[in-house]
Parts: structure tokens; sequence; C-alpha cells
């Protein structure tokens, strides 16, 4: 007897580029596990679907006529919790992603990020994660160290994380150099700068990520920042 196919995630695209929209399902039409179940130009028209549908993921833009993306993220997390919203958008400025993350977005990604990024980035919130695009990282730990009590740019699926723990124990088994390569890379740092920063190989600093990464469970990057500011790994001044 065969195994049963997955379900698959289901995905509603509002962008109001007809050309991108088309190019993005194509793009994820080559994922079995993924379902593109409508399209929308505008905010409204994606609040709309969403309402049809019921998706699990929207990948949406933030520029858009009439509603735009956070006015429309804002109501399908009000209206319909069991939809996650990931912003898909050409903004990198840290003003967008705070404000992505405060109406309740799950997930932001640049659109020049690679494919691959953007199934990950789907699959990760349609599992009740969070995604934070790479160069981005350093504007939520910024906000997180200015508020560390109460602040409310973080997804919901980072704030359980947030609480504290114990540091030692968790840190077990991490040698003094993978916890630099650890706060660099939480840092939004790549391997070749921390290579330079560190004077190591930069396949040197790979062996050390993978096996930070191994050593405390941590699947991709989203989780690594989650780590570094639940234990004050990153310091103040980090810019």
């Amino acid at each position: 007897m065969s195994e049963e196919s997955p379900v698959p995630i289901r995905v509603v695209l509002a962008d109001d580029h007809d050309i991108l929209r088309q190019g993005l399902k194509l793009l994820l039409g080559l994922q079995q596990d993924v379902q593109v179940v409508g399209q929308a130009r505008t905010g409204q028209e994606a609040l709309d679907l969403v309402c049809r549908c019921a998706p699990d993921v929207v990948v949406m833009d933030i520029s858009m006529p009439g509603l735009d993306g956070l006015q429309a993220c804002r109501r399908i997390r009000s209206e319909h919790p069991a939809t996650q919203v990931l912003m898909l958008t050409m903004h990198e400025s840290e003003e967008y992603f705070l404000q992505a993350l405060r109406v309740g977005a799950a997930g932001y990604l640049v659109k020049k990020a690679a494919p691959t990024e953007l199934y990950l980035a789907i699959s990760t919130v349609a599992q009740g994660g969070a995604f934070l695009y790479p160069g981005l990282a350093k504007a939520l730990i910024r906000a997180y160290l200015a508020h560390p009590t109460g602040i409310t740019a973080v997804p919901p699926a980072l704030q359980e994380a947030m609480k504290p723990s114990c540091l030692e124990e968790e840190l077990h088994g991490l040698t003094p150099r993978e916890v630099e390569v650890l706060m660099l890379v939480a840092e939004g740092l790549k391997n070749q700068d921390i290579a330079d920063r560190l004077v190591l190989s930069i396949k040197t600093v790979q062996a050390h990520r993978a096996n930070v990464m191994e050593k405390l469970g941590i699947r991709n990057l989203a989780h690594l920042v989650r780590f570094a500011i639940r234990h004050g790994l990153i310091a103040q001044d980090a810019s």
C-alpha cells in the first residue's frame, strides 16, 4: 500500500503586479506540498480570498492599492487567526519590517531573496514558526534590547521562546569559538564576514555554524536569532 500524499500548504498570493504573481505561482507549482488556491491584486481582494478559501499562508506585498498589505495583514490576523501572513516585499527598511511584525506577520522576506528561501519561509510560517530575512535580523534584536519586557514588534512564534531560561545548561557542549560564531550569525553576518572578523577560513566558519545548529537543535536563522535574543548574547551596541 502506497503512503498517502501529505496535505499541501494552501497559499494565497497577493501582489498588484500580475507578472510577479504568475511567476510566483509557477515557481511554487514546482513544490508538491504547496498549492496556490487564489491570487489577489489588492489587500481587500486578499481578505476576501481568505474568507472564501481559508488558506494556510498569504504571501503578501506591502505596497498595494486601496487596503495595503499591512492593513490587510492586521485584519487577516484578527479575523482569521489560523491563516499566517508572509510579507514578500521590495522594502528592506527596518521601519516596514517592524511594522509588519507589529500587525502580526509571521515572516518577512525581500523580493531579491532566492526561490529556496521563499519555499522555506512558507513552510516555516505554515508550521507556526517565524521566518525573518537574515539581513533584517538586527532590527528585531535592537527593538528587543530597547524594550526587553514589553516589545510589541515580535511575531507570536517568537514570544514564548524569549522567556528566561538557564543559559549554562543550553550552551553546554559549545566551545568558546562556537559561541562567538553563534553571536555573529545571529547579528546577521555572512559566513565570509565572520571568517574575516575571526581570522578563520570560510570552511571553518561553516563547520562551526553547522556544529552550533546541530548541538542546539536550531533549524534555521529565525530560530538562531530567537535563541540569541532569549539569552542576551547580543550586545546592546550591536549594529
